[in-house]
């Protein structure tokens, strides 16, 4: 005798973003333009100019201080061992870079 089963539901409906979740570089640009009464074209050229900038800053191993906001720098992981997940094998991890942000005073009493 055959079970019966339940009927599958069609495609699960989208997961809605909450408004205001995330701010984009394409919001801030948006922003600025109203703003300052400029192109969207040119506030997005001056971000994209911005975020180059302290990205070769950090490259060079300088912090970057935005005041009311924080400081972008630069921090060495050194080598280590790991663990592979799937074997229990140890092994090698490569020493690595990252960016580490240090949130500023100002900004975090505002939280």
């Amino acid at each position: 005798m055959a079970k019966a089963t339940a009927p599958k539901d069609t495609a699960a409906a989208p997961a809605k973003k909450s408004a205001g979740a995330v701010l984009t570089t394409t919001e801030i640009g948006e922003h600025l333009a109203s703003t300052f009464d400029i192109p969207k074209s040119h506030a997005k050229i001056y971000l994209t100019e911005a975020v180059s900038l302290m990205a070769k800053h950090l490259k060079k191993g300088s912090k970057v201080r935005i005041a009311g906001l924080g400081v972008f720098q630069v921090k060495k992981r050194a080598a280590r061992k790991g663990r592979n997940p799937n074997t229990g094998e140890v092994i090698k991890i490569k020493a690595s870079k990252r960016v580490g942000f240090a949130v500023a005073r100002d900004l975090k009493a505002k939280l």
